[in-house]
């Protein structure tokens, strides 16, 4: 029999083994150990790093409102596709479904991310509507994610869209109110800290960093009912003339504020595709021109206030020409000796020159900057233009005949009626507001109270039968205005053949609650007057806001005639033949 015997070399093998298996296992066990216990917190700490994200909180815009609270502008919530470039590769057979959901093609979404494959987000497509929202998710896709965002909504439409302006993909304001007011109305993102998956989809959210604020809401003066009814008139008469473009302005008379503001053409502020830039621009404030016959009031507004003329003084405009120089004035046709209210109801070139001329020239042009014009109407609109008034000296007779009737200076529609509410408003002149007004400034008397009632009394006239007005009028009101009729310059001078027809009106007459001003830019068809093209607009929008507003009537029947005094007529040896 023979016995194994253990040699001291097979045992200290052995043993180093069993000694090197147990210190292994306590090295796991101490690595488990300091692991989940002794540097848990920053382990953990680290992985969250990885995958914990400091995401904005997307805040809306204040809402924009007419004076009654009708809503013109809100901020609709909505989502916006992005993806992780890195994850979103691995999926791009996938891709094609993902470019028929969001209606582009492929290839745009293989350019999008070959550029942009080194970013960890990237936008695919901005403000998706919620149901293609849920078939973007259903696909599953790796690193497509949603994000939610804020979208403008604007219920008038093409009706209030110079007003309003709008907003860029981002929500920030672009045209209009909206940039003017984009500081007011812009509301301030939050930040919250979220844990996301690989994929990027949110999984949990951790705290809130900074809370959101919303934008602060804007009351305009604009009333929708009017700015509805205007725009329907307008568009009507563009429309029914032929016309290249048409402006209308309402202003309240006692506050200065834009009750109402179109132009034609418009365009949808909720769909801008395929839209032309040039029809973005407010042409009541950023499109000049000579405004006229419509200047006349304020021609016969500084006679009056001369000293040297009463609503009484005749002018001999007989045989209806004036020669200033080289230059020859006409007028329709001879109207023999005229007052001063005959002279603004029957319009005459001859009769209001011959005024000018008689007096300083100063007089004029004061006259024009005291009303408003060559400078800013203070309403703040982005774009607002500011007009030309030259400074002409007494020498410059012409330049002094045609600017008494319109010609030789520049206005916009907005500060046209400004100019009408400071005759409308016993004389005194307001800031032009978008804004409702609480309460109401005193204004800046710039002509006498006399002098803006016997004003009124005169541009009465104009809406009779015997005035060029007549299609103004408003039945069971009084109506004041005055009509124009200019003539267009072009390259090679006045065109015989472009106008833009204007009227300029306040109603009640008795106490005037409104001013409107209508141009209609280039009629064709053979009809191109003030009073045939832009009195009957004012006449149908005047009517409906008045009994929008509940004005009372104020017809009265009065005939109101000046006696014709010798001592009166003014000679100054410029009759024309």
């Amino acid at each position: 029999m023979s016995v194994t015997v253990h040699t001291p070399v097979k045992f200290y093998r052995m043993f180093i083994v069993v000694a090197f298996i147990a210190i292994s296992v306590a090295a796991l066990i101490w690595r488990a150990f300091d692991l989940h216990i002794l540097d848990h917190a920053f382990l953990q700490g680290q992985g969250d790093a990885r995958y914990l994200r400091k995401v904005p909180i997307a805040t809306h815009r204040g809402m924009i409102t007419d004076r009654n609270g009708e809503p013109l502008a809100v901020s609709t919530p909505v989502n916006s596709v992005w993806i992780y470039p890195k994850e979103f590769l691995t999926a791009q057979s996938q891709w094609p479904k993902l470019a028929k959901i969001l209606k582009i093609r492929v290839s745009k979404i293989t350019k999008l991310v070959m550029q942009r494959k080194t970013r960890n987000f990237v936008y695919l497509q901005r403000h998706i509507s919620p149901d293609i929202s849920q078939k973007v998710l259903a696909l599953g896709l790796p690193g497509v994610s949603l994000q939610r965002e804020y979208r403008r909504y604007y219920p008038a439409g093409e009706v209030a869209a110079h007003v309003i302006g709008f907003t860029d993909v981002d929500d920030a304001g672009q045209e209009g109110l909206e940039l003017a007011y984009n500081e007011w109305l812009k509301g301030t993102p939050g930040l919250k800290r979220v844990l996301k998956d690989r994929l990027g989809r949110v999984i949990k959210h951790v705290e809130l960093i900074e809370q959101p604020k919303p934008g602060k809401d804007l009351i305009l003066s604009i009333d929708r009912r009017l700015q509805y009814l205007t725009y329907r008139e307008l568009k009507k008469a563009v429309l029914k003339h032929k016309a290249k473009s048409g402006s209308a302005v309402i202003l309240d008379v006692k506050t200065g504020e834009v009750l109402a503001m179109v132009n034609q053409p418009s365009y949808n502020p909720n769909n801008r595709r395929n839209l032309k830039s040039k029809n973005f621009r407010n042409r009541a404030v950023t499109d000049i021109y000579e405004p006229g016959s419509t200047i006349k009031p304020f021609t016969i507004a500084a006679a009056l206030e001369s000293g040297k003329y009463r609503p009484t003084s005749v002018i001999d405009t007989t045989p209806g020409t004036l020669r200033v120089g080289t230059n020859l004035i006409r007028d329709t046709r001879n109207y023999g000796v005229l007052d001063l209210k005959h002279i603004i109801q029957k319009s005459s070139n001859v009769g209001a020159s011959k005024i000018a001329l008689s007096l300083p020239a100063s007089r004029i042009t004061g006259m024009h900057h005291r009303v408003g014009f060559g400078e800013s109407s203070q309403s703040g609109f982005p774009g607002e233009v500011t007009g030309l008034v030259n400074n002409i000296s007494d020498k410059q007779k012409i330049e002094r005949a045609t600017l008494s009737y319109g010609y030789g200076l520049s206005v916009t529609t907005l500060q046209l009626a400004r100019a009408y509410a400071v005759i409308a408003n016993k004389g005194k002149r307001l800031p032009v507001k978008f804004t409702r007004v609480d309460n109401v400034e005193p204004g800046k008397a710039v002509i006498a109270e006399n002098t803006s009632r016997q004003l009124i009394s005169m541009m009465e006239s104009v809406v009779t039968e015997e005035g060029t007005g007549s299609l103004a009028k408003i039945p069971g009101y009084r109506v004041a205005g005055k009509t124009g009729t200019v003539k267009k310059i072009t390259m090679g001078g006045y065109s015989d053949k472009k106008y833009l027809a204007i009227f300029a009106g306040m109603v009640p007459a008795s106490n005037p609650r409104m001013v409107m001003v209508v141009t209609v830019d280039e009629p064709a068809g053979g009809v191109y007057y003030g009073g045939e093209v832009a009195a009957p607009v004012f006449s149908k929008v005047m009517a409906g806001a008045l009994r929008i507003l509940d004005v009372a009537p104020d017809a009265i029947k009065t005939d109101v005639k000046y006696a014709y005094a010798p001592s009166d007529v003014i000679t100054t040896g410029m009759v024309g033949r």
